[in-house]
């Protein structure tokens, strides 16, 4: 049986790189380090590291055995965090992680629902992109995240699940009088010579490569992280913007908006719980108010622009 003492000074190894580093962390020798390494490598009849002059690095069984080490870790944690709640009297919490604009359009009705039935649970919304999000529910700090990837759904750490809501198509919005006004679809080939406002760094990699396939570089007026103040400047004239349907500003004064066509960049949004969370009751709700409220939203731009 693998001892999981020896998984965390594997995880440790392969955190710091080296058997010092970790010896330091742990508070060990280097020697007791390379022992219990020596004794994990032992037990699984492999090799879980490689030695080099540059460090240490695990081997493909070592990263399988810090993966597990990972889920182990997590799993703790999360029952560490359900032993607290149920040793807390009468206190029923829950904490949802969210990106900035499924925050602003998808959960506020969510909420409203869940908290109208339940308005006895304590609840905690954290802002995060997507990434930190599977961080922490993973660890057990959130309960369930609402989250996106682009192109499809994203890969969950092992012990997590994604539930997808809903495709989450691009769209272009422009200022009102763009040569393009009264188009309801246009194409990134169709937009070269434009200047862009970037709502989010990772829309701007991803227009960047579009853009290469259609034959044009991008010209960038301003690289921003938030979508209401990309779409602010494409009011104002600076440029226009590739933005996703779920971020698409409730203010439409001023501008006009064309569903891209393919090729180009979707978003697929969802919800990620760990996979043993998903049978409790408040997790299972507020998926369940998610999912009805993205069936009642309505398609394309929310006024018409």
């Amino acid at each position: 049986m693998i001892d999981p003492r020896r998984l965390q000074v594997l995880t440790e190894v392969a955190r710091q790189g080296s058997f010092n580093r970790a010896a330091a962390e742990l508070r060990l020798t280097p020697s007791a380090v390379s022992q219990q390494i020596s004794a994990l490598e032992r037990t699984v009849g492999t090799p879980v590291v490689r030695r080099s002059t540059r460090g240490v690095e695990l081997t493909d069984a070592g990263r399988v055995l810090a993966e597990t080490a990972a889920t182990i870790a997590a799993e703790l944690a999360i029952a560490e965090r359900e032993i607290a709640r149920l040793a807390t009297i009468g206190a029923e919490r829950l904490t949802v992680a969210t990106f900035t604009s499924g925050g602003q359009r998808i959960l506020p009705h969510a909420l409203t629902r869940f908290t109208t039935a339940r308005p006895e649970v304590e609840l905690t919304v954290i802002e995060s992109e997507p990434e930190e999000s599977l961080a922490l529910v993973r660890s057990g700090a959130a309960d369930i995240a609402l989250v996106y990837h682009f192109d499809g759904p994203p890969v969950v750490p092992s012990g997590l699940d994604f539930t997808p809501l809903q495709d989450d198509p691009m769209w272009i919005v422009m200022p009102a009088g763009h040569r393009h006004s009264g188009r309801t679809e246009v194409a990134i080939a169709e937009l070269a010579g434009e200047r862009w406002v970037q709502g989010c760094l990772s829309v701007g990699d991803m227009l960047e490569h579009y853009a290469a396939m259609a034959g044009y570089e991008v010209i960038t007026a301003c690289r921003g992280t938030d979508y209401q103040f990309a779409q602010s400047l494409v009011r104002a004239g600076v440029g226009i913007a590739m933005i996703p349907e779920v971020a698409l500003t409730t203010d439409a004064s001023g501008l006009t908006a064309a569903r891209l066509t393919p090729p180009g960049p979707c978003r697929y949004v969802g919800v990620v719980a760990a996979r043993r969370r998903r049978i409790d009751p408040l997790v299972a709700a507020m998926l369940g108010e998610l999912r009805d409220t993205v069936a009642a939203l309505p398609a394309g731009p929310l006024t018409t622009v």
